[in-house]
């Protein structure tokens, strides 16, 4: 069993989420199918065994939000130290797993983080990562500040930082984040049952 896992995210606010949608897409628009992609994530979040579920926020909640999660304000500062502060609210020596909002399509069984090994990665196929495990939470104050982010080489430079702290790093199954429209209608197809690819299809139909 996970002792934390954790979702980071932006609250689904028009100007604030998936900007790079924008166009075609308005930022009303924008904002609805990122609340689509948040929600299918955190539902298939919830089906997962945690001790703790923890969503570190940037903005407020809302009604989107299920029950039995607690949140965690994000800090100022760039991803990366958002993203140790994440790890940072985790429960102690207990394994923790960090995934984002961008992968509506995930299914419960690419959430398996096995506790033989120290770390556990998730590629993303823009080069950056959609999710990140350690078995020591106190391990990401090493290894993730300083990481560039957002770059075609983020999820190889987070591996290789992982191993030269000395982990041994499960990979996880490689996803799609929703960046760009066309990712955005990629994932769509992997996913055609979840809210996250008919609220694409209604702002599509509207544009």
């Amino acid at each position: 069993m996970i002792g934390t896992l954790i979702v980071i995210a932006k609250a689904p606010v028009p100007g604030r989420v998936k900007t790079r949608l924008v166009p075609p897409l308005t930022y009303s628009q924008a904002a609805d199918v990122a609340a689509a992609a948040l929600r299918d994530t955190l539902r298939v979040a919830s089906t997962v065994r945690a001790g703790k579920r923890l969503l570190a926020l940037d903005g407020r909640p809302g009604p989107w939000l299920p029950s039995g999660w607690q949140v965690a304000r994000q800090p100022g500062g760039g991803l990366d130290l958002r993203l140790a502060a994440a790890f940072a609210a985790a429960t102690p020596r207990r394994p923790a797993l960090l995934l984002g909002m961008d992968t509506p399509q995930l299914r419960p069984d690419q959430l398996r983080f096995d506790p033989t090994y120290d770390a556990a990665l998730g590629m993303a196929t823009d080069g950056g990562y959609w999710a990140i495990g350690l078995r020591d939470p106190a391990l990401a104050a090493r290894v993730i500040p300083g990481v560039p982010m957002s770059t075609c080489r983020t999820g190889i430079e987070q591996l290789r930082r992982l191993h030269d702290a000395g982990a041994h790093v499960q990979l996880l199954d490689p996803l799609t984040d929703v960046d760009t429209i066309d990712a955005a209608e990629d994932v769509a197809g992997q996913a055609p049952h979840s809210e996250f690819a008919k609220a694409l299809a209604a702002v599509c139909v509207e544009a």
